[in-house]
């Protein structure tokens, strides 16, 4: 192929916080206050200044365009070509070349409301690649509802739209919640889209690359395996076929990919910023959560720690269970539950944490329940067994009446007159 390649956009922090138009964490938290906590406003003056935001909230709902960069180029029937793109292969024992980074845009058969999702794709031919949707996903949930009515499903697949909504796209949004609308409030502004040509879906106007198409219900077709993002290949199985009628494109477009496989890669910034963006929302959920973490060591799914402001007994299983029964957050392999004080995101501290902090026996707790589809080592595909860690204090209401020692702390005096020490032995602290 002889189009350019974009790959790595997301792998950094300061890349991701770019991406979002953020300057930090913290200013999306603030961003998001007046959205999860609104306030009436007392007297005129108050109700006038909340007509700006008013204004600014209005103007990031998806916007309908006539036409788009992404329509500059159109082929159709036999002069669509998958193989004229560069999709990688990515690793050795890869059944194929892959898509990786698709925005796959599907309606509701019902209520005709669009999703957005980044499902992989293993291009077969020119015309035909796979659709890797997991059962757990929206669009797959979509695709039972055609399969139901036995009627094939229209699908287009966004590649190389901006930051954001590539970005909403691979984002766990409460149900109801749009990921264009989403994107439009990251960006600050809607998300233009424009209707594809031969189905009936609206698509990111200013993407790279718009491939359109169509699901047959009941057709499956070999796909996999694949070198994914837990280190290990996802095995081959059936999965729906994705029949491309229609390739529109900018005349001189960039193909963005990504590669996953064992972590560190760039999906953990992803997933950092998935943890970031909504820690508010799983705040207001449960509220008892001080701060959370996925350590990119946990891929995800298997992996999360949080700190808890404890005001009763048992209070750190009642969390892992409301975890547990949030959204995606199901899927969690292993919950381990801390005190409000803890830094979650030095993980040899926080692993000194629990490891001092836990008797086994009776701080583990097992329950069975659905886990990730590409969790290879459950006893049963998409469900399993899942681990809770109480690393809380433990209070003489839990029956713990031994005496809980002081942690080591150097004096402030101490500190204070060896901070002083430095400069005379020539060394230079960083602050």
């Amino acid at each position: 192929s002889t189009l350019p390649v974009a790959i790595n956009l997301f792998a950094s922090r300061r890349r991701m916080l770019r991406a979002l138009d953020l300057a930090g964490w913290d200013e999306w938290d603030s961003r998001l206050e007046p959205l999860l906590d609104p306030k009436p406003p007392e007297g005129l003056l108050e109700k006038l200044k909340t007509l700006p935001k008013l204004t600014e909230l209005a103007q990031v709902f998806p916007k309908t365009v006539r036409s788009g960069p992404c329509q500059e180029v159109v082929e159709t029937g036999e002069s669509v070509d998958l193989t004229k793109l560069p999709v990688l292969t990515c690793w050795p024992g890869d059944a194929g070349p892959f898509i990786t980074l698709p925005l796959v845009i599907t309606r509701d058969p019902a209520s005709r409301k669009v999703n957005v999702g980044v499902y992989r794709m293993q291009v077969y031919d020119r015309n035909t690649t796979g659709m890797h949707w997991q059962k757990h996903k929206d669009g797959a949930g979509q695709a039972r509802g055609y399969e139901r009515e036995g009627r094939r499903m229209e699908v287009a697949v966004a590649i190389g739209a901006d930051p954001a909504t590539v970005f909403s796209g691979v984002a766990p949004l409460p149900p109801g919640i749009s990921e264009f609308l989403f994107a439009g409030f990251v960006r600050g502004e809607g998300v233009p889209l424009v209707d594809a040509k031969t189905v009936d879906v609206p698509v990111p106007a200013e993407a790279e690359i718009v491939l359109e198409g169509y699901v047959l219900p009941g057709e499956r077709r070999l796909e996999g395996p694949f070198g994914d993002h837990t280190g290990f290949y996802s095995l081959d199985d059936d999965f729906p076929v994705f029949h491309v009628t229609a390739m529109t494109r900018r005349r001189k477009p960039v193909y963005l990919t990504t590669i996953v496989g064992r972590p560190p890669m760039e999906d953990g910034f992803l997933g950092e910023a998935v943890e970031r963006l909504f820690l508010p929302l799983v705040r207001r959920m449960i509220p008892e959560i001080v701060d959370m973490h996925l350590p990119v060591e946990g891929i995800f799914h298997n992996l999360m720690l949080v700190s808890i402001d404890k005001r009763y007994p048992g209070h750190a299983r009642k969390t892992m269970h409301a975890i547990w029964g949030t959204g995606q957050m199901m899927f969690t392999k292993t919950i381990v539950v801390f005190d409000r004080d803890a830094n979650l995101r030095n993980l040899p501290e926080a692993l000194w944490r629990a490891l001092t902090a836990i008797d086994p026996e009776r701080d583990i707790e097992f329950v069975h329940g659905p886990v990730d589809e590409l969790d290879f080592a459950a006893r049963l595909p998409c469900y399993g067994s899942k681990m809770g860690i109480d690393a809380t204090r433990k209070w003489k209401e839990e029956g713990f009446h031994r005496r809980w020692p002081d942690e080591i702390v150097m004096s402030s005096e101490v500190r204070r007159r060896i901070d002083a020490l430095w400069p005379e032995l020539g060394i230079r602290l960083r602050r």
